[in-house]
């Protein structure tokens, strides 16, 4: 359902130690290997993993609005249900929000529906996006975050008039944001900002031997770690590097540059584009992912730089 304010005690490394799901290892967010194209059977061990995860936490998360608390007892809204989830399972949607979920992947049928696609409802009669959300587990059934008298549920979308009625769209987002095998030079370069979201300190000074950073400093590490070197920390000298490329061609590894104020073409920021419209984002406050749905992102993006081939 529809969030006003989250607050969140969300980090970027999540744990599963309270949860009755053993036969579940921890994975990185960016660690899955296939390539979600041609690989079927990799995709639905993935959606499968997700499942039991969502699974596990039924009788252990309640509704909350307001909170989204990734430890126990968990509170969750629908769409921040479906953002642990998919986290737990090395996927990161980079968004808590149903209305940026339903732009990510591709569009799918009712009818073809398959293990791990995202399943959004429209109740409210204003407005053009979902206000709910649930992951397909088969057999016609979602598991989601359905209410506060509910909690987390399995339900037949058969069940009640509402999920025949209110029924609105269904995403595929598994393959899209994985990775590919073998991993291309953008996958290798976003698994790796990934894997140093909670390992690096974020500063006004570089330093690599403590993995101490400014957003510029990160990014170069980044590459540099995949071979290759960028020759700048300086965010303007960077920008103007590399070869442009439009928001519509982004590949995974490109380098996103935003401003402070519209219109101005003046640089104040750097992201990593993850693939999927998401966006790692290294900044004062730490290292956290976005989509570039979101109005900021949008209204202050300035162009995108490729220093690679994939």
């Amino acid at each position: 359902m529809k969030k006003v304010l989250i607050s969140t005690t969300l980090t970027l490394t999540l744990g599963l130690s309270s949860l009755a799901v053993p036969t579940i290892q921890p994975t990185t967010v960016s660690a899955a290997t296939v390539n979600p194209y041609n690989n079927q059977q990799a995709v639905d061990a993935k959606a499968d993993q997700l499942i039991r995860i969502a699974k596990g936490l039924i009788g252990k998360a309640t509704y909350s609005q307001q909170e989204y608390k990734t430890t126990y007892p968990y509170k969750f809204a629908c769409a921040s249900f479906i953002d642990f989830v998919f986290k737990q399972g090395g996927v990161d949607l980079a968004t808590y929000n149903e209305d940026y979920m339903v732009k990510q992947g591709y569009y799918v049928p009712r009818s073809e529906l398959k293990k791990g696609d995202l399943v959004f409802f429209k109740n409210k009669t204003t407005g053009t996006d979902p206000d709910h959300v649930g992951m397909y587990i088969g057999d016609n059934k979602i598991i989601h975050m359905a209410d506060s008298k509910q909690n987390i549920v399995i339900t037949d979308m058969s069940s009640k008039p509402y999920y025949t009625e209110k029924y609105f769209s269904a995403r595929r987002v598994l393959p899209s944001i994985l990775s590919a095998n073998p991993a291309t030079k953008g996958d290798k370069i976003v698994s790796q900002a990934y894997n140093l979201m909670n390992k690096v300190t974020m500063g006004t000074t570089n330093n690599e031997s403590s993995l101490k950073f400014t957003g510029t400093g990160f990014v170069n590490y980044v590459y540099k770690k995949n071979g290759v070197t960028l020759g700048t920390t300086d965010i303007k000298k960077l920008m103007s590097k590399g070869t442009t490329v439009s928001k519509a061609s982004l590949k995974k590894g490109d380098l996103v540059f935003f401003n402070s104020v519209k219109g101005s073409k003046t640089p104040n920021m750097v992201a990593i584009y993850a693939g999927d419209h998401r966006i790692i984002i290294p900044s004062s406050s730490g290292i956290n992912t976005r989509v570039l749905f979101v109005d900021y992102y949008t209204q202050h993006y300035i162009t995108a730089k490729r220093f690679f081939l994939n």
